[in-house]
């Protein structure tokens, strides 16, 4: 059966994960379950986060279903075309699933999950000429619909910009063996302390600005600054140099880290992403650099810390405590950070203290950033594979002038119910500012913590 015939069953995750993801479907019927929209209704009054999201679900749904009659809305409802090369329009549909009756063998229509399968087996079963998809963030929904006889059950992807996480990008390009050999034409140029190489584009057929250049017999090391469709302007950083960088005490152990400090101290550069496993060092060079660029060397008034985590995103509580005090447990990992900064000093608590107070470090909850301006600051994002492109979207448009924002993350720690690797808004960003030049993402490669810390990522 062609794929133009079509009947898209939408979970509930779906609609908090994206308000308007039923108008991702083009010329395709979205069948909305009316178990959906009571679900909708009893997230949109909670206290939480996520309530926003629902809410924005039921205007969505309430702006394309507003004139039709009732018989219209249950039959579907045609949606304005959301691209040009759409040719036809597609339909959204409420379906009543309490009018189902229960069949010997079909799931208990106690709960929700069973009713909007059972909605799916129904349109399969009556809508013989349409291929009747479920579509749902919630794993074990996906293998219950399967088990249950739904032919086709899948995962909401139109937010998913790379088919498989090796993929993705990884802000730095290697050369096996040494570079120069392998170059045929190159003008050069230099100007102070830097030269520049004006090299041919299909070197690096997908290179985009700031991705930097290495090689494996670690002679060279630069960093594209422009291109077009037949060249690229390469900086000459140098191997060398680049492993002599110094932040707050801290040098790079490894080339990878080498990367990453020249991105997180150049001013030009707006957001700096570090990917990477556990113990790369992500937080600690974000830190290092952050009080290097606010205390010693002035370009920015203050350091916020925030991060991600479940109970945070909802609240952050009523108990007795400034916002600081209650986010201390969640940025344990900050504090660790500043620790191993200051442990030469003869009073560690007092240098930290200090240090705290003079660069004005703020502990600060996502909860509290939207509707904010952050103007001449350095904002250390923590954990984001924990967060959704949305959330990633509120925080980043909160940055103002003369602000850099540092974002790290895991993806193989996604603590989210809905969220993978490749739908986490960390992979989102990646994918997404890699051709904006006042980006950077660099990719740790290789644990540092502790050769503890090195056997444990590779072998458990």
């Amino acid at each position: 059966m062609n794929d133009e015939s079509t009947i898209y069953v939408l979970d509930t995750n779906i609609l908090l994960h994206e308000p308007f993801a039923f108008l991702s479907f083009q010329e395709h019927d979205v069948v909305i379950p009316m178990t959906v929209l009571e679900e909708l209704d009893s997230i949109k009054d909670r206290n939480k986060d996520v309530s926003r999201d629902a809410r924005v679900a039921i205007r969505a749904l309430e702006d394309t279903l507003a004139d039709a009659t009732p018989e219209e809305v249950l039959a579907g409802v045609p949606i304005a075309t959301q691209s040009e090369t759409q040719q036809t329009p597609g339909h959204l549909a409420i379906f009543n699933d309490f009018n189902l009756e229960q069949k010997a063998g079909d799931l208990s229509p106690n709960e929700n999950d069973n009713r909007i399968i059972n909605t799916a087996l129904y349109l399969q079963e009556n809508r013989k000429d349409k291929r009747v998809v479920l579509v749902t963030k919630d794993i074990n929904m996906r293998l219950k619909g399967k088990g249950a006889g739904l032919a086709y059950v899948e995962d909401y992807r139109t937010d998913q910009l790379v088919d498989d996480i090796k993929f993705l990008t990884k802000g730095y390009h290697k050369f096996e063996g040494d570079f120069w050999p392998q170059i045929d034409n190159c003008e050069s140029e230099t100007n102070g302390r830097y030269t520049q190489h004006i090299l041919d584009k299909n070197l690096v057929p997908a290179a985009f600005v700031n991705e930097y250049l290495i090689d494996e017999a670690e002679t060279f090391a630069g960093k594209i600054v422009s291109l077009d469709d037949e060249k690229m302007a390469v900086m000459d950083l140098g191997h060398e140099r680049l492993m002599g960088r110094n932040a707050w005490g801290i040098h790079p152990k490894n080339i990878y880290q080498g990367m990453a400090m020249d991105a997180l101290l150049d001013p030009d550069i707006d957001l700096a992403i570090l990917t990477g496993p556990a113990g790369c060092g992500k937080t600690l060079l974000a830190l290092a650099t952050a009080l290097e660029m606010v205390v010693e060397r002035g370009l920015y008034d203050k350091i916020i810390v925030t991060r991600s985590t479940p109970e945070i995103a909802e609240s952050i509580g009523f108990l007795p405590g400034t916002e600081e005090e209650k986010m201390a447990p969640w940025l344990a990992a900050i504090t660790d950070s500043l620790e191993v900064l200051h442990k030469q000093d003869e009073s560690m608590s007092g240098s930290m203290n200090y240090i705290m107070e003079k660069a004005n470090i703020q502990f600060k909850s996502v909860n509290f950033m939207r509707g904010r301006s952050i103007q001449n600051a350095v904002v250390l994002l923590d954990e984001c594979q924990n967060l959704t492109a949305a959330q990633l979207k509120t925080i980043i448009t909160r940055c103002g002038e003369g602000t850099k924002l540092i974002c790290s993350g895991n993806l193989a720690q996604i603590d989210s119910n809905y969220l993978t690797a490749l739908t986490s808004g960390l992979t989102y960003i990646v994918e997404r500012f890699k051709n904006y030049p006042g980006s950077a993402t660099i990719n740790l490669n290789g644990v540092m913590r502790s050769s503890l810390a090195q056997f444990a990522e590779e072998n458990l």
